[in-house]
C-alpha cells in the first residue's frame, strides 16, 4: 500500500483568530488524516474574506502541490476555499491540474464537486 501524503489547509473569514478557530480546524483535520491513514507533510492557513490563488496559505499549498509534495488536500469544508465562485474555481482547477484530491471530514472526497467545478 502506497503512502498518501496530505496537506492541511485551514482558513477563517475573520481578519484575526481571537477564538482559536484555526487551531480547532487543524486539530480536526489532523485527527481525520490519522483515521484515513494519510501522512501530513505540511500545512498552511489564511485569514480574511478575500481568498484567491495569491493568498499566502493557499499559495503555499499550491506551490507544494506543483512539485508533487502531496496528493491530498484536507479542508474542513469547500467553504474554506472561499465564497467567491471564480476564485474557488481557480483553486479547484489548479488542484485538479496537479492531481490533488480534496478531502473533508464531513463530506469525504469532494474533488470535482461544485457542479463539475463550474
Amino acid at each position: 500500500m502506497s503512502q498518501k501524503n496530505a496537506w492541511i489547509y485551514c482558513r477563517i473569514d475573520a481578519p484575526e483568530d481571537v477564538h482559536g478557530a484555526l487551531k480547532g480546524q487543524y486539530e480536526q483535520l489532523e485527527r481525520y488524516a490519522e483515521q484515513m491513514g494519510f501522512v501530513v507533510v505540511g500545512s498552511s492557513q489564511d485569514l480574511g474574506q478575500d481568498l484567491n490563488v495569491k493568498s499566502t496559505g493557499i499559495s503555499a499549498a499550491l506551490e507544494a502541490a506543483s512539485v508533487g509534495a502531496f496528493s491530498i488536500l484536507l479542508i474542513t469544508s469547500l467553504a474554506r476555499l472561499g465564497r467567491e465562485r471564480a476564485n474557488r474555481r481557480s483553486i479547484l482547477y489548479a488542484l485538479a491540474w496537479y492531481g490533488v484530491a480534496l478531502y473533508s471530514p464531513l463530506e469525504g472526497n469532494v474533488s470535482g464537486v461544485e457542479g463539475g467545478l463550474l
